[in-house]
């Protein structure tokens, strides 16, 4: 008779800060875990990255996956590589070729310190601008563009050596609800899913090594349970339906989709009955130790078959095996940095036909004083630094502002100067629906040049290459080729 698994085997986890220390390396130990998702918390330096994975490494032994939200744009944790650029970028951009480079070089930033897991390309279709989860993570709203972009993320991903993991199945790009926050629900025929949400998984599938369940109810496949808890969806859609062999990889299960619908340990056990391989434990030490609690009593009292749990198993051990969690500092992450500002620039997109000030003259800047982080997402660029970035071009009066309820738009049009309004937030505001500048610089949300009433430059993003590809735009060096997604 086979021995049980442990249950850690079945879990990834999180862990407290950027150095591994002796209590959490005895919990992974003890429990047999061998996968970790690191964070922002647990990242410092390039150095200090390549020590941290390879002592996770030393403890989880050859089969560790190590795991990162490496997407790019407002989805990267290390601040100390160039920057990439986001899903929707590349998608204005929509060279495959580019795409394909790009994620090749994200994924070699990660095999520079020993991650050999990237939680991306993101295949959700943006079909609702008011998403406040997805947008600009998004390659676009249409899922041919989606499906092609991917298709070139996933060769990048494979040629560099990282595994990626295509999100969020089966789709979240029309949801009103962010999940991190609550349980949405996508109230589409089987149809309507299968020409739009379905369509760019079930075209790349076999290229992906891994899929990332989202934790969203579609009545049309299962009106009981979220995707990720649902058997109909991750083993009568995916694995008999489609015939899918790699990874399923839950989302966090400390989203409150489902925390706040479902134990934590009850969740897991129920993610693991409907055909994920891997639950994502992520939270405090009470969190993992519950889950692993509750994983361990469904081993033992055969609510978990062992045929089932051994595929599982043998799922992940060969995603280690192709995609080993060995660093490679002999890269030269900096030589794809003309790359990554070329796809930036690549990406800029006109709405609008905006025209920019004379260079030289003098402007007023609205700007978000400190831009705050959001879930998944880092924080903008404040106004301060645009206002100093700006500077290089034009004689720049800042308007910097913590709430665009207080702007006083008839105040900054008095001032008888250009006024433009730059926008650094992820979520659109409802106070900047009608404003009036005189142009407007989306550097984050696209569809937030919807809201205001004026001609818009769009970037997608706000990092330092996106911000130097606007200065460009500005001085007239840089021309805006890209198709927006709207």
């Amino acid at each position: 008779m086979t021995p049980l698994p442990k249950p850690g085997a079945l879990l990834m986890v999180d862990i407290p800060g950027p150095v591994l220390d002796d209590s959490t390396a005895a919990h992974l130990r003890e429990h047999g875990i061998r996968s970790v998702c690191l964070f922002g918390k647990n990242v410092q330096s390039a150095a200090q990255l390549r020590a941290l994975c390879a002592d996770l490494r030393a403890v989880m032994g050859d089969g560790a996956l190590i795991a990162l939200d490496h997407e790019g744009g407002a989805i990267v944790r290390p601040d100390f590589w160039p920057f990439a650029p986001g899903a929707m970028t590349l998608g204005m951009a929509d060279d495959p070729a580019l795409t394909e480079a790009v994620s090749a070089a994200l994924a070699r930033q990660l095999r520079s310190v020993g991650i050999n897991w990237n939680f991306a390309p993101v295949l959700d279709v943006n079909v609702s601008p008011a998403n406040p989860v997805i947008a600009e993570r998004a390659y676009g709203a249409d899922p041919t563009l989606v499906t092609r972009q991917g298709r070139a993320a996933l060769a990048g991903h494979a040629r560099a050596g990282v595994a990626a993991c295509v999100k969020h199945f089966p789709g979240h790009g029309d949801t009103t609800l962010d999940s991190h926050l609550a349980l949405p629900t996508v109230h589409k025929s089987l149809p309507e899913l299968d020409q739009t949400e379905l369509a760019p998984f079930r075209a790349l599938l076999h290229q992906a090594p891994a899929v990332m369940t989202a934790h969203i109810i579609y009545p049309a496949l299962d009106a009981q349970h979220p995707a990720t808890l649902s058997h109909p969806v991750l083993t009568g859609l995916l694995r008999q339906a489609w015939g899918y062999e790699g990874v399923i990889v839950t989302d966090s299960m400390g989203m409150q989709a489902i925390d706040g619908h479902y134990g934590r340990g009850e969740a897991a056990v129920l993610a693991l009955q409907a055909g994920a391989d891997l639950v994502m434990a992520l939270g405090r030490r009470e969190a993992q130790d519950a889950t692993l609690a509750a994983v361990a009593q469904a081993l033992q009292d055969g609510r978990l078959p062992p045929e089932a749990i051994q595929a599982s198993l043998g799922r992940l051990d060969a995603l280690a095996r192709q995609y080993p969690a060995q660093a490679d500092p002999s890269l030269d992450l900096a030589a794809d940095a003309d790359l990554l500002a070329r796809a930036w620039a690549a990406g800029l997109s006109a709405y609008r036909t905006p025209q920019a000030p004379v260079p030289g003259s003098r402007v007023v800047l609205v700007a978000h004083r400190h831009p705050q982080r959001q879930t998944v997402s880092e924080a903008g660029a404040d106004a301060e630094t645009l206002a100093r970035e700006l500077g290089t071009v034009y004689d720049v009066q800042l308007h910097a502002f913590e709430d665009p309820e207080m702007l006083d738009w008839p105040a900054l049009r008095a001032l008888g100067l250009p006024v433009i309004l730059a926008t650094t937030a992820r979520h659109r505001h409802p106070a900047l629906v009608g404003v009036t500048p005189d142009l407007h610089l989306a550097l984050y949300n696209p569809y937030a040049a919807l809201d205001v009433d004026a001609p818009a430059l769009v970037t997608g993003g706000f990092r330092p290459e996106a911000r130097r590809a606007v200065l460009a735009w500005l001085r007239g060096e840089q021309a805006a080729t890209g198709q927006l997604p709207f």
